[in-house]
């Protein structure tokens, strides 16, 4: 079948909702690479063994709501990983890996730390072409930036990773976190801050050059 011709999540999801199977295996062959990439590595390093119990519980909870699934606005996309990631964040408080933010008196997430304004940002690194000491620079750098992505909050690593690796927009981040659009935006700036100044503290400028 022409890609441009292959049905959207919607109307398989409805498919698979009145019984076809096929719908199901087309939506898990399409989306359980970067769901289980998303959960892997919401979850961390330390809680990474049970990626895959929340992996299919995940899918479970879509079989289960095959029935009353409605988009209500939201593409099964992003309803499935609003599923992932609540999931993953409640398996982080049952296992007391999950640090919660400290609310303010505004009742708002207040930071115990903020990166400095003059800390590093990624400036005059090597340049990603194929000399060798340049290949090894930024597999170390992609190393250290899974060590970076692991010391962040969950919530603010999973904002990262959905905006950053699955390509929401910060409306579509913003409803699977299932928090307000400026909430959303200040947990992904500060995940940018803090892995910024976190590689410039690994990586100092000008290294593999």
């Amino acid at each position: 079948m022409n890609p441009a011709q292959e049905p959207d999540d919607d109307r398989l999801m409805h498919a698979f909702a009145q019984g076809d199977a096929q719908a199901f295996e087309s939506l898990y062959a399409r989306h359980h690479a970067a769901l289980y990439r998303f959960v892997r590595r919401v979850l961390g390093r330390e809680a990474g063994t049970q990626a895959d119990e929340v992996f299919q519980d995940t899918w479970l909870r879509v079989v289960q709501a095959r029935a009353r699934w409605s988009p209500q606005g939201a593409t099964f996309r992003t309803w499935l990983f609003t599923l992932a990631h609540h999931r993953a964040i409640d398996r982080l408080r049952k296992s007391g890996r999950e640090v919660a933010l400290e609310p303010s008196a505004d009742g708002e997430a207040r930071e115990p730390w903020q990166p400095g304004a003059d800390a590093p940002a990624w400036q005059a690194w090597p340049a990603a072409i194929d000399a060798v000491e340049d290949r090894a620079f930024w597999r170390a750098a992609g190393q250290r930036l899974l060590d970076c992505l692991d010391a962040l909050p969950a919530v603010q690593r999973s904002a990262f990773l959905l905006h950053h690796e699955d390509g929401l927009a910060l409306d579509e981040l913003a409803r699977v976190l299932e928090v307000g659009f400026e909430t959303a935006k200040s947990r992904l700036r500060y995940a940018m801050s803090k892995l910024r100044t976190c590689m410039g503290a690994y990586l100092p400028q000008g290294q593999g050059s």
